[in-house]
C-alpha cells in the first residue's frame, strides 16, 4: 500500500534563545534527527514561525542549515519574533520587505496554504480585512483539492489566560471563521506560537497548535506565569484518500 502524502511540521525553534539556559539548537538538532529516523521520510516541512529569538541573519541561516538536514523542502512562516525581511533573505521566499508572507505549495494532493498571522512589534496576531480577502481568494481558486491552512497564531482557545491574551486580538477567531465557513475543502488548521499542544475547532475544521522544538508552556490554568519546560516536539500531516490526519511527536533530549 502506498504511503500516505506526509507533512512534518516543526515550530518555534527560536534560535537565539537562552531560556533558563536551555540550548535551542541542540533541542532543534534532537527534533530533526527524529524527523530523519521516521520509518516514512516527509514529502516536505512546514515550520510555523519563530525560528530564531529576534535574531539576525546569521541566526535564520543557522535554522536553515539544520533544517535542510531533514532532506525534504522546508515551507516557512514567519512568527512574531521573526523579522520579514531577514526571512525572506535566508529562505528565498516570496514577497519583498516587510509585507506579510503569504503563499500556496503543493504537497502532493495537499495544498498548503501558508498565511501570515503576524502585526510587527507585538505579541498577539491580527488577520486583517486584506489578509482575509487574499485567503478567501486563496482558497477559492481550487475548492477540489484537499487543502491546509497554516499560520502562526491558531484560532483557538487554552483556557490559560496569559496565553490566550498574547495569541490572537479580540473578534479574530470569529473573523477567520466566516472566510473558513467557505471553503469545505479546507482539512485543518495548523498553527505554532502557544509552545504546547492545543486543540480545538472553527467553523467545523480541526484545528492544532503544533508543539514547541524548543520549550513547552505547562498547563498551569491557575498561575499568573506560564512555566517553560524543555519538552520539544514536532507533529506530522498524512493524507491519505482526501483524509487528513495529525498526530504529535515528543522527542527525548
Amino acid at each position: 500500500m502506498p504511503k500516505p502524502i506526509l507533512l512534518a511540521q516543526l515550530s518555534d525553534p527560536h534560535i537565539g534563545a537562552d531560556e533558563n539556559g536551555f540550548d535551542p539548537v541542540s533541542h532543534l538538532e534532537a527534533v530533526v534527527a527524529a524527523v530523519r529516523a521516521l520509518p516514512d521520510r516527509p514529502d516536505a516541512v512546514l515550520v510555523s514561525g519563530d525560528l530564531t529569538h529576534d535574531g539576525g541573519l546569521p541566526e535564520f541561516e543557522l535554522a536553515r542549515g539544520l533544517l535542510e538536514r531533514i532532506g525534504a523542502p522546508l515551507h516557512i512562516l514567519p512568527g512574531n519574533h521573526d523579522d520579514r525581511g531577514l526571512l525572506r533573505r535566508a529562505f528565498d521566499l516570496p514577497g519583498e520587505g516587510g509585507e506579510p508572507i503569504r503563499y500556496s505549495v503543493d504537497v502532493g494532493e495537499l495544498r498548503l496554504v501558508a498565511f501570515d498571522s503576524n502585526v510587527p512589534g507585538q505579541d498577539p496576531g491580527r488577520y486583517d480585512s486584506g489578509q482575509l480577502r487574499w485567503l478567501d481568494a486563496e482558497l477559492g481558486a481550487e475548492p477540489e483539492r484537499p487543502a491546509l491552512l497554516a499560520l502562526h497564531h491558531p484560532p483557538l482557545a487554552t483556557g490559560i489566560q496569559e496565553w490566550d491574551e498574547i495569541n490572537l486580538e479580540p473578534g479574530q477567531r470569529q473573523a477567520l471563521a466566516a472566510v473558513v465557513s467557505r471553503h469545505p475543502q479546507l482539512r485543518a488548521i495548523v498553527g505554532g506560537h502557544l509552545h504546547r499542544v492545543a486543540a480545538s475547532a472553527l467553523a467545523g475544521v480541526p484545528v492544532l497548535a503544533a508543539p514547541s522544538t524548543y520549550l513547552q508552556a505547562r498547563p498551569d490554568f491557575g498561575a499568573e506565569d506560564v512555566e517553560m519546560v524543555p519538552h520539544p516536539g514536532f507533529a506530522l500531516h498524512a493524507l491519505r484518500d482526501g483524509e487528513l490526519a495529525s498526530q504529535v511527536e515528543s522527542v527525548p533530549l
